[in-house]
């Protein structure tokens, strides 16, 4: 049995050059950085395993390191952050009257699709009073709020 085991892992050190790589099947991570001039099938397994096991690749992914992409929806986020922020006032009054200019931009930068965008807006008149429970509250807290409110339309 020890035999066939060390006769496995040899053919696997020999063997795995001979395999093109296929950077698609490791993923991003930091396995693939630090892997990422090796060839073959046994690099591969290893790369994907470091990528797994030591959570650097749900970082890679949250953070837009380690050679991955930060999905969009972070990044869509991160644009209702700053443009809540940049508009506070503006948004409280569309909100308070169910219409406005502010109110139709934020809509398109949630991706609001135009038929549902009338209940969105009554749904948000609605709730003004939990949106901006008071003249402190954050952008950061309205956005949260706001995307709420959007899950349950």
């Amino acid at each position: 049995m020890k035999k066939f085991f060390a006769a496995v892992l040899i053919g696997l050190f020999v063997a795995a050059p001979a395999f093109a790589v296929n950077r698609d099947n490791v993923g991003c991570g930091l396995g693939s950085m630090l892997l990422e001039e090796k060839d073959g099938l046994l690099w591969e397994i290893m790369a994907t395993s470091t990528n797994g096991t030591s959570g650097n690749q749900t970082f890679g992914i949250t953070s837009g390191t380690l050679g991955c992409e930060k999905p969009a929806n972070f990044a869509k986020r991160e644009q209702l952050d700053r443009f809540v922020a940049d508009n506070m006032d503006s948004l409280a009054v569309d909100i308070a009257m169910g219409e406005g200019e502010t109110l139709g931009a934020l809509a398109e930068l949630a991706e609001v699709d135009e038929s549902r965008r009338v209940d969105f807006f009554v749904a948000l008149q609605m709730n003004f009073d939990t949106i901006y429970p008071n003249g402190k509250v954050a952008g950061t807290q309205v956005v949260d709020q706001i995307t709420d409110i959007l899950a349950q339309i």
